[in-house]
This record gives C-alpha cells, structure tokens and sequence, in this order.
C-alpha cells in the first residue's frame, strides 16, 4: 500500500519564489529605496515567458536582468511580473513567470536566492506525491524509536516506528 509523502524541498522552492513575489510587489508600491537592486536570472525557454526571440537568440536558455534604475512598467501579479527593460535602445515588455527563476539577488543588502528548476509535477506548493514503500517495508521494522533510513539513497525518512499502532 503506498502512503503519501510531504514534498519539503518543492514548498521551500514555492516560499522562496514568494519572497521575490513579495518583493516585486512592494516595488510596485513604494518604489526602490536606498541603493537596493536586484539582479534576476531566469530560464528564457519555461513555458510562459515572453521574451522576444532577437533575446532569445542572443542570451540563449537563461538572461539575468538587473532591476535598478531604467525599468519600467513593473507589474507583480499572482504567478509572474512584467517589466519593461531597454535593450541596446529598444524598449521590451517581458514577462517572467516566478516558476521560472534561478536567482534573485539584491547585492545592496548581501542577500540572494538560488532556485532549482520548476518542472509541471512540482509546481503547485504543497504538493502531496505518492511513494512505494515496499522496498522500505521489505527491510522490517526498527524496535528501538528510531526513524527508519531507506538504503537506497533517497533522502524521504519513514516515521512509522514513532507512530502509536
């Protein structure tokens, strides 16, 4: 019988978008303050990004944008911002999905994130997935009160000797 497991690392994945999230929007409120910018790494290929292809071209699978003086246009919505950027004098409206990020950094404030790679199956936060445990049940149970660890080199911990039966 398979039992369900927590996906940590995608609902660390999922807050950490959100401190960027939050962050574009309270640029969209109060503007930038002090010496604060961010520089912003994206996948140009995730499904959602509008970018133009003459950029795509250019920069290939990832573009890092810096956000500091000339931006306009900044818009944070639910899944993603727009921002209007100039390149080599030609103004470009994107749109960079937040599933889409690899890093955010603000070197103002020495502070930056570094995300892994969204793919469909992880993207919703929370996300409950399923797991065999008939290779963990093959190896028997622990007497002592001691969390069972799969040999297989998987990092899932079962908590199952913990539990009252």
């Amino acid at each position: 019988m398979a039992k369900d497991f927590i996906d940590y690392e995608a609902m660390v994945q999922t807050a950490l978008r959100d401190v960027v999230k939050k962050t574009i929007g309270y640029v969209v409120k109060h503007g930038l303050e002090g010496d604060h910018h961010f520089y912003i790494t994206f996948a140009t290929e995730y499904p959602g990004v509008e970018v133009p292809d003459y950029l795509r071209d250019q920069y290939g699978d990832e573009i890092t944008i810096v956000l500091q003086y000339e931006f306009w246009d900044l818009v944070a919505e639910t899944k993603g911002f727009y921002v209007t950027l100039c390149f080599d004098d030609v103004h470009e409206k994107l749109y960079i999905p937040y599933a889409a990020l690899l890093s955010f950094v603000d070197p103002s404030v020495k502070f930056g994130l570094q995300f892994n790679p969204v793919t469909e199956e992880l993207s919703e936060a929370g996300k409950v997935i399923k797991g065999d445990r008939s290779s963990i049940k093959a190896e028997g149970k622990t007497t002592d009160k001691k969390a069972e660890i799969p040999k297989d080199g998987s990092n899932i911990v079962t908590l199952d000797s913990f539990r009252k039966k």
